[in-house]
């Protein structure tokens, strides 16, 4: 099970990466890379570059990639985080 929070980490110094780190682990316990990659419609290559550390991915492909692992944007910012299963 993931629990979800809002990414308030987004907002300080270094937060891009702490979220990227997140999204990682999410796609991960979804499936892996490959198999997000190709529901996201991504190569694997791009997917495994735009989650790494120093990833620096577009908001296409970040949306892509939330919308493939089952999470809602909405979701990101909901104050009472709910469990979500994985």
């Amino acid at each position: 099970m993931i629990q979800k929070s809002p990414p308030r980490e987004l907002d300080e110094e270094g937060g891009e990466s702490a979220f990227l780190m997140a999204l990682r682990h999410v796609v991960e316990a979804q499936g892996g890379v490959a198999a997000i990659a190709e529901r996201a419609k991504v190569s694997r290559e791009s997917l495994y570059r735009a989650l790494s550390p120093k990833g620096n991915p577009t908001l296409r492909t970040m949306t892509a990639v939330i919308k493939a692992t089952g999470i809602h944007f909405h979701d990101l910012t909901r104050h009472n985080p709910e469990p979500i299963a994985g």
